[in-house]
């Protein structure tokens, strides 16, 4: 059986960084398996004009500033190209089309089972496959009766296909506003939230948002237990309310119920839509670790700061607030990574 000093399930942000810093921590190089064709994550699969809220300087992982004008608001392709040049410099053996499927102890040793039957041993491992392989899908009153589209943001990728269409975008953070905004441009649009939006200046006093967080340390302080219970906001310097305001996108409470033509709105009043899209986020998961003890009986991560719970050996890494509010993030990972990496290494 191939044996590694640590072996990094996931090759996207989470995986890369953690990589990338492996030596450093005194491990040998790495195996990182990646389910999908490239090591970069979920990002060549989001919509076509996703553009980040930070900008580049704090966008970047361990060791390989972004390229370009540092202050700029990379795009989703830019992202993926930096991906792919990140992973190129590794000094990791990168498999890819390589899907866990197990992990288990044994013999002091923790075995990693791929979805071909191929079976691995490593000292350590760690899951990076972060927040973003399962969408968040929560099923809606009516749906089955509903005789038009319901799909998530991951399967969005552009508004032409939703031209002249009645769309009900459900959701209240970033992705959510940013489809609904180039939506209501082709798309009669209206956006389904449970809460009024909370809106997060981009800039204050001439500095982006991200400046201040690094510059305050509120980007890498501890408060995660404080952060989970924080109410969702929309970072903008004003383009994103004035395009939802100027292509008439109206902010509603959110429906009661699918009708079989539409929605059920909850003052009573029924209207026909052609499509319902939840940016309603992602969730957590990772069966490939049942049986491991590092997951409770709702199958979510036991650990502190990363490092698993009754189970040595075994970290994660791309958790959103893992150990701050940088966590899951492009700059934020690597912080993460280097804290359950020399934690393991012990």
């Amino acid at each position: 059986m191939e044996h590694s000093d640590l072996i990094i399930i996931g090759g996207g942000q989470s995986g890369l960084a953690t990589a990338a810093l492996a030596r450093r921590y005194g491990f040998g190089r790495p195996l990182l398996l990646e389910a999908a064709d490239e090591p970069a994550g979920s990002w060549p699969d989001y919509y076509d004009s996703l553009t980040l809220f930070s900008p580049a300087r704090y966008s970047a992982l361990p060791g390989l500033p972004f390229p370009g004008d540092p202050d700029r608001y990379p795009t989703r392709d830019e992202v993926v190209d930096y991906l792919r040049r990140y992973a190129a410099g590794l000094d990791a053996d990168v498999r890819t089309r390589t899907r866990v499927t197990s992990v288990r102890r044994e013999g002091g040793a923790w075995i990693v089972t791929a979805e071909d039957g191929t079976s691995r041993s490593a000292r350590a491992v760690i899951a990076a496959t972060g927040n973003y392989a399962t969408p968040n899908a929560p099923a809606l009153p009516g749906q089955d009766g509903f005789t038009g589209r319901v799909l998530h943001a991951a399967e969005y990728r552009s508004p032409e296909p939703f031209a002249g269409q009645r769309v009900v975008v459900v959701g209240g953070g970033n992705s959510a506003v940013q489809i609904a905004a180039e939506l209501g441009a082709v798309a009669d649009t209206s956006l389904a939230i449970r809460r009024p939006l909370g809106w997060m200046p981009q800039t204050m006093l001439g500095r982006d948002l991200h400046w201040w967080l690094k510059h305050t340390r509120l980007d890498v302080a501890p408060i995660r237990r404080w952060l989970e219970k924080v109410p969702v906001s929309v970072l903008d310097d004003g383009h994103y309310r004035a395009a939802l305001d100027r292509h008439n996108v109206d902010r509603r409470s959110m429906f009661v119920r699918l009708a079989p033509d539409g929605v059920v709105w909850d003052d009573g009043t029924k209207e026909r839509v052609d499509a319902v899209l939840l940016a309603t986020g992602y969730q957590l998961a990772f069966p490939y670790l049942n049986g491991t003890g590092a997951l409770d009986r709702a199958g979510q991560p036991l650990h502190r700061g990363g490092v698993a719970s009754g189970a040595p050996g075994l970290g994660f890494v791309g958790i959103e607030f893992q150990r701050s509010f940088s966590s899951k993030t492009l700059r934020g990972v690597g912080r993460d990574a280097g804290y359950v990496l020399a934690r393991l290494s012990r």
